[in-house]
């Protein structure tokens, strides 16, 4: 009876142990998401990604053949809905990826490439809890499952991504209010507008 006693006693301490350094490495440098995870961090999150991926959506196959015109679409739409955080070239090297905790994985290395179709896809459709990967299933402007297979594809292609193909995609990389008005500007120039005038201040008095 003693030893089993001191058996539970043993494991109540480990456990407490494992919580403990849990809970300080998740809230090393306080909350602040300029921190870069622990590999104690990484470790966790990606086996718990891997266990709450169904075995059934791990298995799936890509419906869709790839072809240039699937791709072609992905590719727009990754830059349109994705980039924002990931980059057009996967690497997650942007203003907002920077800013998240954990920061997006680049896409070109084997952690991402390795995973299966069927995960990818259940990643895009679902997203990643406690992180910024958000689920695209249902939303608004995002086109359906057949949508995410074919971003399935660009994912595998994106490690092969050509200059060429980074440029177009930046035509289409949202843009804000300033980016716009100078993008007016350069056009009006280009096809021989008048430039609009600033408009006079309200308390200025004509002589």
């Amino acid at each position: 009876m003693k030893h089993r006693t001191l058996l539970i006693i043993i494991v109540a301490v480990a456990l407490l142990g494992f919580a403990v350094g849990m809970v300080s490495s998740f809230l090393h440098d306080g909350l602040s998401s300029r921190a870069t995870p622990t590999k104690f961090e990484i470790m966790v999150a990606r086996n718990a990604r891997h266990l709450a991926i169904p075995s059934n959506a791990r298995l799936a196959q890509n419906p869709l053949l790839v072809s240039p015109e699937d791709l072609r679409d992905a590719r727009l739409h990754f830059a349109d809905h994705c980039a924002i955080c990931h980059g057009n070239d996967g690497g997650g090297q942007t203003m907002i990826g920077g800013g998240l905790y954990p920061k997006p994985p680049d896409l070109r290395l084997p952690e991402t490439q390795n995973l299966t179709d069927g995960e990818l896809f259940w990643i895009i459709e679902n997203g990643v809890r406690f992180t910024g990967m958000p689920a695209f299933s249902n939303s608004g402007g995002h086109g359906g499952m057949l949508e995410s297979w074919k971003l399935v594809h660009f994912i595998r292609h994106v490690p092969h991504l050509t200059a060429a193909e980074r440029i177009v995609m930046e035509r289409y990389n949202p843009k804000g209010p300033d980016e716009r008005a100078e993008e007016q500007q350069e056009n009006d120039f280009l096809n021989g507008a008048t430039p609009r005038r600033k408009p006079e201040s309200q308390d200025h008095h004509q002589e």
